[in-house]
């Protein structure tokens, strides 16, 4: 195994691909070797780049992912599949599982949510670098680094929901917006969109700077950080 792992997106909405290899470029230990926006374009992609790692939107106007994961496994690929899709019914799920798809990422949801999907499938990965056998424990440990973390919701007072409707919200505010501003595209109060503000300052995710528009008292417009 190599140190970086090699991502495949496939994706067919062209804005949600590139911020899918945003979100990959700010990851230490991944890089984005392709994009595909079929299932034709996927296939052709997994033989020709041989990635690591396949981030999948189960829905593509040509296929539906679960039988292009299914095509790969008939013939012989043994990559990773990371679904990354709006598909939440019981059956697909069940389905992506017993094919073995590694992770399952529901839209909309936070870089926050993303990174920590992807480094505990980095963990996943490089625990069975150099070993010719494992122990119960060591596959104990390796399934249980798939696990997800504590949620969101376990910070307190920060709800998923609410985390995620204002980063899409901030997310496409091109030059920037105030917590007024925010907190009227996401429906919620001030308050609570200046506290998710800051909470994302804490993380790194988003700037504040004052903005100045004529007289009166000035307020921050917070900007997010691509």
């Amino acid at each position: 195994m190599t140190d970086t792992i090699r991502v495949l997106i496939v994706e067919d909405e062209p804005l949600t691909a590139e911020a899918h290899a945003a979100y990959v470029g700010r990851l230490d230990g991944f890089t984005v070797v392709a994009s595909a926006a079929t299932g034709r374009e996927m296939l052709a992609a997994v033989a020709a780049e041989k990635p690591d790692l396949v981030l999948l939107d189960v829905n593509l106007p040509d296929a539906h992912g679960l039988q292009l994961v299914r095509a790969l496994r008939t013939a012989g690929s043994a990559v990773d599949v990371i679904a990354v899709t709006a598909a939440n019914d019981a059956r697909g799920v069940k389905n992506a599982i017993a094919l073995g798809v590694v992770q399952y990422l529901v839209k909309p949801f936070s870089f926050r949510t993303f990174a920590e999907r992807l480094t505990t499938y980095r963990e996943y990965r490089r625990g069975f670098e150099d070993r010719r056998s494992m122990s119960q424990a060591d596959i104990d440990e390796r399934l249980g680094t798939l696990r997800p973390s504590a949620p969101a919701e376990a910070e307190k007072g920060i709800a998923r929901e609410t985390l995620e409707s204002i980063e899409a919200v901030l997310m496409g505010a091109a030059g920037g917006a105030s917590a007024t501003e925010v907190a009227r595209a996401a429906g919620t109060s001030r308050v609570t969109a200046r506290r998710y503000l800051e909470h994302f300052i804490t993380l790194g995710q988003v700037e504040k700077d004052v903005r100045h528009s004529g007289p009166g008292r000035p307020e921050y417009e917070y900007r997010w950080l691509r």
